[in-house]
C-alpha cells in the first residue's frame, strides 16, 4: 500500500488525517513540516512533488482565506485568499495529478460557507464554492487522470473550544478525518462530502 501525501499536516485537520491513516502511511507536508510547502506558490508545490515522487493519494487540508467585514476587505485580502485557498488547491491538482497512482484521489478542502453564507464570509463563500466547482469540472474532464473530490467541514469542536465557544456546536477533528479517509478510498470524483454536525 502506497503513501498518502497530507498537505497541511501541521494543522488541526491535517494532523487528524495523519493520525487516522497512521503515521507510517503518510508523508507530512506543510509550511513547518519536514517536507515544506507553501501552496500559494506554484513553484513550492512543484518542488514538493518532485521530492516525494509517486504517491497513492493526496489530502490537501491547507489553504487560508480571510474572514472580515465587507467594508474592511482590501485588494490584498482578496489576492491573498484567492492565491492561497483557491489557486493553491487547484495547483495541487494541476501539478500533482501525474504523481498519483492510478485509482488514487486528490481530496481538497472547502467548507460549509460555500452553501451557507454569513456576515464576514464575502471571500470564503465564493472561494469554497469555486473549489467545489473545480472538483466537479475535473471529474467531467477525461484528461484529468485522478479522482478529484472535496471534504466540506463545518465547525470543528477543537476550533470552537480554542476561541472560547461551546465545542458541542461542532464535531471533533477525528470525525472530520474519517470523511477525508472515505473520500480518499471511495469518494466519487467530483463529489463533495460534508463533515458537519446535523
Amino acid at each position: 500500500m502506497g503513501q498518502i501525501l497530507v498537505i497541511g499536516a501541521a494543522g488541526l485537520l491535517g494532523s487528524a488525517v495523519v493520525t487516522a491513516l497512521g503515521e507510517e502511511r503518510c508523508i507530512r507536508a506543510s509550511r513547518s513540516s519536514a517536507e515544506r510547502v507553501d501552496i500559494s506558490d506554484a513553484k513550492s508545490i512543484a518542488a514538493l512533488f518532485a521530492r516525494v515522487g509517486s504517491v497513492e493519494g493526496v489530502v490537501c487540508a491547507a489553504g487560508v482565506a480571510r474572514f472580515k467585514p465587507w467594508d474592511q476587505l482590501t485588494d490584498e485580502d482578496w489576492s491573498f485568499s484567492l492565491a492561497n485557498k483557491l489557486m493553491g488547491q487547484i495547483n495541487v491538482v494541476r501539478l500533482g495529478a501525474k504523481h498519483v497512482a492510478p485509482g488514487g484521489a486528490i481530496t481538497l478542502t472547502s467548507g460549509l460557507a460555500a452553501q451557507h453564507a454569513f456576515p464576514g464570509s464575502s471571500i470564503i463563500t465564493p472561494v469554497n464554492a469555486a473549489i467545489e466547482a473545480f472538483a466537479k469540472a475535473s471529474a467531467a474532464d477525461p484528461a484529468v487522470p485522478v479522482r478529484v473530490n472535496v471534504v466540506s467541514p463545518g465547525w470543528v469542536s477543537e476550533s470552537l473550544a480554542a476561541t472560547g465557544r461551546d465545542p458541542a456546536g461542532g464535531i471533533p477533528a477525528a470525525e472530520v478525518a474519517k470523511v477525508y479517509l472515505f473520500q480518499q478510498s471511495e469518494g466519487v470524483s467530483g463529489s463533495v462530502a460534508a463533515a458537519a454536525k446535523g
